[in-house]
């Protein structure tokens, strides 16, 4: 396990090397100015040559390359042109919500989606298969953005029990998460039904029904468990998209997370802010696909990886 956990090391600092080139190039390459954002249309050649030097702006683009990558060596994302402030220190303000936001909806859309597919998969072709796929679908394919105003408009408008917006610990992230989870619901309810129907249809199962085993024992206690390796990658992954997918959804709730902090980024050009956070994103997702991988040793002996 350790030499595996050292291989996926290597290749995660080869993937991050990857992403830090195309962030860069992106980020400097699309139209837009940073240092015209910053003192206007009306601001003198000088003071833009200026502010282009000590910005570093004035460089060729390796040379620009080169100078981000021997910070990030010493751990130093920047600092972004419009706040002032170190990228690393704002991450690690903002961090916090978004994290909180991700793990409440990846709490909410794992419970109801596996509910849901255990509850189609034993009931299959029934009434109750077909009303956990509709709400799977509408889970799925309902804009998040649509989702997010329907909840506002029922739960703090008509019936004032949370907060249209703002930051204000666990009870101001309750619509949020729920308007983030039910796409997580859809995706884990697909999966855990499909897969549940494929252990169900295994000679253990039908043997164990035929001794008169309970139905929840013998989902329980062989079938779930079989089930749930496949339905735990989705997992992984759909943790790595909360964390990265959460931007419509602080904005719409106005969250002080790192989703709303690269939208204010990307609209006022603040290039050293969107690579860092770019980085982080894919540094996340990495480590999250790791963490995964580890636990499926765990659950399942069979799976070696040495």
């Amino acid at each position: 396990m350790s030499r595996y956990i050292l291989k996926r090391g290597f290749s995660m600092l080869i993937t991050l090397l990857g992403v830090s080139i195309l962030v860069f190039l992106m980020v400097h390459l699309i139209p837009g100015d940073p240092v015209n954002y910053i003192l206007g249309e009306f601001a003198t050649e000088e003071a833009v040559n200026r502010l282009k030097a000590n910005l570093g702006l004035d460089k060729p683009l390796p040379l620009q390359y080169l100078a981000f990558i021997g910070g990030l060596l010493k751990g130093d994302l920047g600092t972004s042109y419009i706040t002032g402030l170190s990228v690393l220190e704002q991450i690690v303000q903002r961090f916090p919500v978004t994290f909180q936001l991700a793990l409440y909806s990846l709490i909410i859309g794992s419970i109801c989606g596996i509910v849901l597919g255990i509850v189609a998969a034993v009931k299959q072709n029934t009434i109750f298969d077909q009303l956990a796929m509709l709400v799977s679908l509408i889970g799925i394919s309902a804009p998040g953005f649509w989702i997010a105003l329907f909840l506002i408009l029922i739960f703090s408008y008509h019936l004032p029990i949370f907060p249209i917006s703002g930051y204000d610990g666990f009870y101001s992230l309750i619509l949020p998460s729920i308007t983030l989870g039910l796409g997580t619901t859809g995706n884990i309810a697909r999966m855990t039904r499909s897969s549940m129907l494929e252990v169900i249809k295994q000679d253990y199962m039908r043997t164990a029904e035929a001794k008169g085993v309970n139905v929840i024992r013998l989902i329980k206690g062989h079938g779930l468990q079989n089930a749930l390796i496949p339905v735990i990658t989705l997992i992984g992954l759909q943790f790595g998209h909360l964390l990265a997918g959460a931007v419509v959804t602080e904005t719409v709730f106005a969250l002080p997370g790192i989703g709303s902090l690269a939208i204010q980024a990307i609209a006022t050009r603040d290039m050293p802010t969107v690579q860092g956070l770019v980085l982080f994103m894919a540094f996340m997702f990495i480590l999250v696909n790791l963490l995964i991988d580890v636990i499926y040793s765990m659950i399942d002996p069979r799976i070696k990886y040495d």
